[in-house]
């Protein structure tokens, strides 16, 4: 029996039998359907809002009910829905970006990837714990997303896709979360605190047993509902075989208030319910300030949806129309007003402006466009409207490769915070066993302090000072640099960089601007003019694919140009206003005259009576490349040119720019043995280039960084990309990068030297139950702090 519409007795999307009262309506194609639960209508109705209905129509069997957590995901497996979310690497490889409710420390991730890795199908799995973000990578053939998904929620982990609405109700979700259960604890820290006054001042009989019923009654909201997030996060690693750092504090917790439950109950011994409802108020102030600087480094992180506008107004057979930019196709003319956002990327056909496109590119100052610029998806129009030709949509456009870039650098974890993270999970296991001893030393000696003395030992020790040392410099510091135009697309980048003692560059391209530019020109005709000399030579060139053209754009326009003709190797010539010119290199005209002294690249423009001018054109070196020298050099780092280029324009540029060390016309062969002979040397080194030929050296480099206009290959094989076309953001990459190694360093020492210390103390019996906990709590926001310094 088809699943269809008509044929569902029971509940339409599962096919269970309906309850006596409908309660769960969904209008499904003009028609209302019942469900059997609210899961059911939760994803009937996701499948309605997508405008999926057709789901149900084609559908060969039911759909499962929801499992226990209430969530269906197959209609994930839909690729119309997979879109947003699904990156499809190759036939048989997807990767799929996910957003994971629950993870609350380093080690979460750890427990993910052990989780999934194992599964027949998944190629990779990656969790960056600062955006609760997962990146999959797996074969659709071998499993499906929705398995993926289930499996995560198995574990206490609820995936949703990540897209810009769910990221935006993930973190108003969290933020809500985590201010009511921190107000719970606050209210029964205070209350409790009141109620232990009494108690501490000599209250006896009947009111010693009234205040601690009282006492019990405050603290048990605080246990069962704000310690909630700490006794799930130990069961689920417990189950999963592994150490998290929640699982001392939910030891902690549990046994203080059992004890103090048992003393309450029995009349006997001691109760601290308000030194357990201080503990877990301080752990989720630290928890919730650190979720504070979590949302507040991915606010630069926008994603595509957050920049793009919703509606584009595209002209359709004469007429400018608003449209959804879902609808909008490569070629399609695009008008955009003053103080809107580009939808896509495009070339400028009519207008001209001012953009911002600082978000992207790190670049405060305005960009002037006029027609034949390129325009950036997600940039701002300042001045006066633009239309402009779409020639990239939706994941094609350079906002998104760079998304994918960030997405790819959060991932990819850096090899010392892989240590810290197992560094963390020994740190758990060897306070666990030393809990153990120490209790075991006290109940051999004074009984009645034994279990308070062990829970002491449990909370000052506890490693979040040591897991959160490292992720937050670095998070910090990546999120400065992307700011400044530096985008780090690999992990291990600023651990990188901090070792770098060599700098080699390109040239063209990089030391360069890499395109010529009319340098210089020589009038040799009484007569002539020599703005007219350049239009006339625009007009030769017009239409022209060859490198040498685009130096006389700003001339085109002036003279039109009839019958050219293209000469391989010996220039171009054509007529102008009834005149045959030709232009060239010297040694291809017959003209009996010499070439001018100088670096440029010569061309000679002659008519049928001889000579007109010489026009040399040149690379300009970039304006701020002598700077950028200068100041790496000063650094102590030695600068090198390794260029393709002939030994002239290369020894050229090197003398500009005061680099000492060059070599000239190396193929791709060539600098990649250069760079292993430097290697081997014992030089670590950064590479910069831009070309597909720079692809092999930056690969091999120790750290690699692409200039914002680099070949695609070069981009996605690089380990860096500056987002503005300019080297000035390298020197104090290379500065940053030293401070945050300083940084990470204190943060580690302090955090190790503060357990230390506070172990013992604690194991002595010198440290209260509620001091352990504002020691340990205040040495998280010390490293935090600290770390924070780096934004600056």
């Amino acid at each position: 029996m088809s699943a269809g519409s008509s044929e569902v007795s029971g509940c339409y999307h599962c096919g269970l039998p309906l309850p006596k009262r409908a309660e769960y309506p969904v209008d499904i194609d003009g028609e209302i359907r019942y469900m059997c639960c609210p899961g059911c209508q939760a994803v009937a109705s996701a499948i309605v809002n997508g405008g999926l209905q057709q789901f149900y129509q084609y559908r060969s069997e039911l759909s499962d009910r929801p499992g226990e957590n209430g969530r269906d995901f197959s209609i994930y497996d839909l690729p119309e829905i997979q879109e947003e979310f699904v990156l499809p690497l190759h036939e048989s490889r997807h990767q799929a970006s996910l957003l994971l409710e629950g993870i609350s420390c380093a080690a979460c991730s750890w427990l993910i990837e052990k989780h999934l890795q194992p599964l027949p199908g998944v190629e990779s799995v990656r969790v960056n714990v600062t955006s609760y973000r997962a990146q999959l990578v797996y074969d659709p053939s071998k499993i499906k997303l929705s398995d993926l998904m289930s499996k995560l929620a198995a574990i206490g982990y609820q995936p949703r896709p990540a897209t810009d609405e769910q990221q935006a109700q993930l973190d108003a979700r969290e933020n809500r979360r985590a201010l009511l259960r921190l107000g719970v604890a606050g209210f029964g820290m205070m209350q409790a605190g009141m109620v232990a006054v009494g108690l501490y001042t000599g209250a006896v009989d009947e009111w010693q047993n009234l205040l601690r019923w009282l006492s019990l009654l405050l603290a048990t909201p605080v246990v069962f509902y704000s310690a909630w997030p700490f006794f799930n996060n130990a069961w689920r690693s417990i189950k999963s075989g592994s150490l998290v750092m929640d699982v001392p504090v939910a030891l902690a917790i549990g046994l203080g208030y059992g004890a103090s439950c048992w003393a309450t109950l029995k009349g006997v011994g001691d109760v601290y319910f308000e030194s357990i409802a201080m503990f877990v108020f301080f752990l989720l102030v630290g928890r919730y300030l650190e979720l504070r600087s979590r949302t507040r480094s991915r606010i630069g992180l926008a994603n595509v949806a957050q920049l793009l506008p919703p509606v584009a107004e595209r002209l359709n057979d004469g007429i400018w129309q608003q449209v959804p930019v879902r609808l909008l196709h490569i070629g399609d003319r695009v008008r955009v007003s003053a103080g809107q956002s580009f939808c896509a990327d495009g070339i400028v056909r009519s207008g001209s402006s001012c953009t911002d496109e600082s978000l992207l590119t790190g670049e405060s100052r305005p960009v002037e466009k006029k027609p034949g610029d390129f325009v950036i998806a997600g940039s701002g129009n300042i001045d006066s409207p633009l239309e402009f030709e779409v020639t990239a949509l939706g994941t094609d456009t350079r906002l998104s490769s760079i998304e994918r870039l960030i997405d790819r650098a959060q991932k990819d974890k850096p090899r010392r915070a892989l240590i810290a993270d197992r560094v963390a999970r020994y740190f758990v296991a060897t306070v666990l066993l030393v809990c153990a001893v120490v209790y075991w030393y006290w109940h051999s000696t004074e009984p009645t302090r034994a279990l308070w003395i062990a829970l002491s030992v449990l909370v000052v020790t506890c490693p979040c000072a040591l897991a959160l040392a490292m992720p937050t410099a670095l998070t910090t510091s990546t999120e400065y640099l992307r700011r400044q135009g530096v985008l780090m697309t690999r992990g291990h980048v600023l651990e990188s960089l901090e070792q770098i003692d060599r700098v080699i560059f390109d040239k063209t391209g990089t030391l360069t601007s890499g395109h010529l530019s009319v340098e210089d020109c020589i009038v040799l005709c009484d007569g002539a003019q020599e703005s007219k000399c350049l239009a006339i030579a625009a007009a030769l060139e017009e239409g022209s694919a060859h490198p040498i053209a685009s130096a006389f754009s700003s001339w085109r326009g002036q003279c039109v140009a009839d019958s050219i003709k293209q000469n391989t190797g010996r220039g171009v010539s054509g007529y102008v206003e009834g005149e045959r010119y030709q232009l060239g290199r010297p040694d291809t005209i017959d003209s009996g005259v010499s070439a001018p002294s100088g670096d440029c690249l010569w061309l000679l423009l002659a008519d049928s009576k001889g000579p007109l001018a010489w026009i040399g054109l040149a690379d300009p070196i970039r304006p701020e490349a002598s700077d950028v020298v200068s100041r790496l050099q000063q650094q102590g780092i030695n600068v090198e040119l390794l260029s393709g280029d002939a030994e002239a324009n290369v020894a050229r540029v090197a003398r500009l720019l005061g680099i000492s060390e060059f070599r000239a016309g190396a193929t791709p062969d060539g600098k990649l043995s250069h760079l292993g002979q430097r290697q081997r040397a014992g030089d670590k080194v950064l590479m910069v280039g831009d070309g597909i030929n720079d692809v092999p050296v930056l690969s091999a480099a120790d750290v690699s960084l692409a200039m914002a206009r680099a070949s695609d290959l070069a981009q996605t094989h690089a380990d860096a990309l500056l987002l503005s076309d300019s080297l000035e953001p390298l020197p104090m990459a290379l500065r940053r990068a030293k401070r945050t190694a300083t940084v990470v360093r204190q943060n580690l020492g302090l955090s190790l030297l503060y357990n230390l210390l506070a172990l013992p103390l604690a194991a002595a019996g010198l440290i209260a139950p509620w001091a352990a906990a504002l020691g340990m709590t205040t040495s998280s926001l010390v490293v935090v702090v600290n770390a924070l310094r780096l934004s600056r």
